[in-house]
């Protein structure tokens, strides 16, 4: 999948960031399209310096895909070698009951602006590989905190639209706050 060029991440105000993204259908598997479709995502991804996870909505694509970055999977030092993880049709179907403050979470879609917002500590999602097998992977902190955050993305919702204390960082490396 490596030799895709990157498709420009999506930035807030693009009406598919804001859409309900539908389920990739079972037809679609093993097909050239989706294999096309995971290979611009992770193209895309791999080409975000801060990148860790990226929806397919992000690229301009309304379907239940995400990527995460296979480090962050693996709980490893980043190591652009590790494969990236897919997850098409994702669900999450337990979380915690505890909640954490996280505090700098940001977003490819809305570039250099960070907030806190309140997630699950830990979540578990079920979700479909590349070739439509099904899977389980819980993750907490980091893991849980993207898993989630990527979800919203499917589900058309950004994360400034529940973060708090939003700031922008400029050029110079300053912060002001965000409106």
């Amino acid at each position: 999948m490596k030799d895709t060029h990157p498709t420009p991440i999506v930035t807030a105000g693009a009406p598919v960031l804001r859409v309900v993204a539908p389920e990739v259908p079972k037809e679609l598997f093993g097909t050239k399209e989706l294999t096309g479709i995971l290979s611009a995502m992770e193209a895309s991804l791999r080409s975000a310096e801060f990148g860790v996870a990226i929806a397919a909505p992000q690229i301009g694509v309304s379907y239940r895909i995400f990527t995460v970055r296979g480090f962050v999977v693996a709980g490893n030092e980043r190591n652009d070698d590790d494969p990236d993880v897919v997850f098409i049709n994702p669900k999450i179907v337990n979380s915690s009951r505890k909640k954490i403050s996280v505090t700098g979470e940001g977003c490819l879609s809305v570039p250099n602006v960070y907030g806190t917002i309140e997630r699950a500590e830990k979540v578990t999602v079920v979700a479909h590989d590349a070739s439509g097998k099904k899977f389980q992977r819980g993750g907490s902190e980091l893991l849980a905190e993207i898993f989630q955050h990527e979800v919203d993305h499917l589900n058309g919702v950004l994360f400034i639209d529940h973060a708090t204390d939003l700031k922008k960082t400029l050029p110079d490396g300053t912060f002001i706050d965000y409106d």
